[in-house]
């Protein structure tokens, strides 16, 4: 429809379909089994259902079809619905959760894990997904980190416009494309205590600094929505905040899509104590630039009379249903409102999907330790033992449209790479402890400890007749994701016991660590001979993981977050602040920054991780030591595989910034490259730094560089190298 039938459209509408635009209800209300965890039908009017102009949390062609084809029928104007679904990691192919993506270090791979997401859910029938999560994370107790690609703001907001461009292609009229969502605006990832839904307190110069970087690199991308964030900030709901909605993402960012809220958000501003009663949330959201109430009921009971009476304007409300109009417009609905539907049995798992699939989980995998070349395993005897040994439920709870039996189980993957003879499965304890909260209820087992005598003992007669026990323990999927915080970032405990127990066979302990979050392991690598970090790992988990067990893939994964010593330390990050009585590098040094009981950094630090080969690097260099603003600088460093296998590194560039109007990190990434080499093959890799890479929200309050002198580190990871140094001029 071009823009002048479009305006004409809008013009002929009633206040009542206007409103009802902004109006998002549950997929419960259209179809019973929508995927929406405790909301029955029959919770919105008759009225409401039959003009919202979105919906949630259903999918199936057949079956959306069905809807469609009623609700255009009996729309005054023949408006189209908008079926929306949570899209986070995969719909029938379930790729790793986002924070083991971000451990690829692979944007591109990212955007097309992203674009087979958008055509599986597209055949599907949906029309767009909320995420990508661009909230950076620096606190392992919050559960939903496990939906963001880590703690950089670099990483993050290459990973957050990858995956926009994957979801989106070049035409949101294109069939096997979806609109995207960039989520949680804005500074979710910083909720205090790690506690979900929780407020945010910051300042204006680490918002801008750090917060905020990767929703705006990601809006660079044109997403067709941005979602608002459950938390307060700064004691401003997120949902009412006109700061954040207007000022900074809508004039500073320059974003024209839709703005929804995120589930029931509107609402909430009344427990938050910002909002009277749901007529004063309405006002407020359509005052902060929410244009789709997502299913709290706010805007359906309450927008058309704050209209009538003048309270809000006609013009703002008739911004905000352009703004939806428009949305249906560029995904084509209005030619085809069954856009991408069959008639068929819908999208499947297909070989080139499941190929995608795989190779992203191989490359996510982060090797942690291996000593003595324990890995990859050799020609002998194998014990896969442990409560992740033989499960389908490799998913997170955020890919719910996966199905299990479409995954790929470590076993069976064993299955089919080792000889028979040679590998025996033994569950070896309960994933869970007796009494665990995880976040949809606790879980209690009866007769759970003589169950687990029962394991234990089968496990240890299984790893007797091993030589080498592949230990799979981990995280239950529902114990990150959305209100998943904890406060305790340990196994289970009945998984440290089996631990335990088949360390005292004497045999070598390979140990997979599934998990959607940084864990404590300190008692893991003590016991274990080598360890990898699997992360929530999706339909290929298994594949993947026996294509690096058995070597037929180099590890390369690097963690997107530390990992701690103790949960004590969160929240944990490497781009800190110089402090005046620093730590010295050797010894405690007295009256300095530091724990009396801990080290100050990571046990893992961001961008750390092995590989079965070695590499060198030499021959670090700058082209120059001085630049103006006008001009670049080169820096390159060489890299040598000095290994006997072929694999592959991610080469990472770190900045500081010496002196400042405000102080600056100790380093920060800047970029990075991964590159592939054959035993005895060398690369130079080179980095150009430019002035824009050197700015930073100043004591001026604006992103402006300075002149004096700079670090620059090329190397394996964070903590890693020796700098040079150059200037920036006047």
């Amino acid at each position: 429809m071009d823009k002048t039938a479009l305006k004409a459209l809008l013009d002929d509408m009633s206040t009542e379909e206007k409103v009802m635009q902004l109006v998002q209800i549950s997929g419960s209300e259209y179809e019973a089994d929508a995927e929406i965890t405790g909301v029955e039908r029959g919770q919105v009017k008759d009225s409401v259902k039959r003009l919202a102009g979105s919906t949630l949390g259903i999918w199936g062609n057949k079956r959306l079809r069905k809807i469609q084809e009623q609700y255009v029928w009996e729309h005054p104007h023949h408006i189209p619905l908008m079926f929306m679904l949570d899209v986070i990691h995969g719909h029938k192919t379930v790729l790793p959760c986002p924070l083991g993506q971000g451990a690829t270090f692979d944007p591109d791979a990212v955007k097309k894990g992203a674009e087979m997401q958008a055509r599986e859910a597209a055949a599907d029938g949906v029309h767009a997904t909320f995420s990508p999560m661009a909230d950076l994370c620096r606190d392992a107790r919050w559960g939903r980190i496990m939906e963001s690609t880590g703690e950089d703001k670099l990483l993050n907001s290459r990973m957050a416009s990858a995956m926009v461009e994957g979801y989106q292609g070049d035409d949101l009229k294109d069939n096997s494309h979806m609109a995207a969502c960039v989520k949680h605006f804005a500074a979710y990832g910083a909720a205090e205590g790690g506690r979900d839904y929780n407020n945010t307190e910051l300042s204006e110069h680490t918002l801008r600094e750090y917060y905020l970087r990767a929703y705006g690199e990601a809006i660079k991308k044109n997403p067709a929505m941005v979602m608002t964030s459950f938390n307060s900030i700064n004691g401003i709901p997120a949902t009412g905040n006109q700061f954040l909605m207007k000022k900074i993402l809508r004039e500073e960012f320059g974003f024209q899509g839709v703005l929804i809220s995120d589930w029931g958000a509107v609402g909430e501003m009344i427990n938050h104590g910002f909002a009277e009663n749901q007529r004063d949330a309405a006002l407020k959201g359509m005052m902060a630039g929410v244009d789709i109430d997502m299913c709290s009921g706010c805007y359906s009971a309450h927008l058309e009379e704050l209209v009538n009476t003048g309270a809000v304007s006609m013009e703002m409300l008739d911004n905000a249903v352009w703004r939806v109009l428009n949305m249906k417009n560029d995904l084509g609905l209005f030619e085809n409102p069954y856009r991408g539907i069959t008639m068929d049995a819908g999208p499947a798992v297909t070989e080139e999907s499941r190929r995608l699939a795989r190779e992203i989980v191989a490359a996510s995998l982060v090797l942690l330790e291996n000593k003595e070349k324990t890995l990859p395993l050799r020609k002998e005897k194998h014990a896969f033992i442990g409560p992740y040994a033989n499960t389908k439920k490799l998913q997170s709870s955020w890919a719910f449209s996966g199905e299990d039996e479409n995954t790929v189980t470590v076993w069976e993957a064993a299955s089919e790479a080792l000889e028979a003879e040679n590998v025996r499965l033994a569950e070896g304890c309960t994933l869970l402890d007796q009494d665990t909260m995880t976040a949809r209820e606790i879980r209690h087992v009866d007769h759970w400890q003589e169950k687990n005598d029962e394991l234990f003992a089968e496990a240890v007669r299984t790893a007797e007749w091993a030589d080498t026990v592949i230990l799979c323990l981990g995280e239950d999927i529902a114990q990150t994701g959305e209100a998943a915080s904890k406060t305790s970032i340990q196994l289970p405990a009945v998984q440290i016991r089996l631990l335990n127990e088949i360390k005292k066979t004497g045999k070598k302990i390979v140990t997979l660590v599934f998990t959607g979050r940084p864990l404590e392991l300190m008692e893991v690598r003590e016991l274990s001979d080598a360890l990898m970090i699997c992360w929530l790992s999706g339909t290929e988990g298994g594949h993947g993981i026996l294509d690096v067990l058995t070597g037929k893939v180099s590890p390369s994964g690097r963690l997107s977050a530390s990992f701690p010593y103790t949960v004590g330390q969160e929240p944990l990050h490497y781009d800190v602040y110089p402090t005046g009585r620093p730590k010295p590098e050797n010894g405690p040094g007295p009256f300095t920054s530091r724990y009396l009981d801990c080290e100050n950094g990571a046990l893992y630090p961001f961008g750390y991780g092995l590989s079965y080969t070695s590499f060198e690097y030499s021959d670090l260099k700058l082209s120059a030591q001085e630049m103006s603003a006008t001009e670049t600088i080169t820096a390159s460093v060489t890299v040598k595989n000095t290994g006997d296998k072929k694999g592959s590194v991610t080469v990472q560039l770190y900045l500081r910034d010496v002196t400042g109007s405000r102080v600056r990190p100790v380093r920060e990434l800047a970029d990075f490259k991964k590159i592939s080499l054959d035993p005895g093959a060398e690369e130079e890799v080179s980095f150009v730094i430019r002035e824009d890479m050197l700015r930073f929200w100043t004591a001026n309050e604006r992103w402006e560089s300075e002149p004096g002198k700079f670090l620059v580190w090329i190397c394996n990871d964070s903590r890693e190298g020796k700098p040079l140094e150059f200037q920036l001029t006047e």
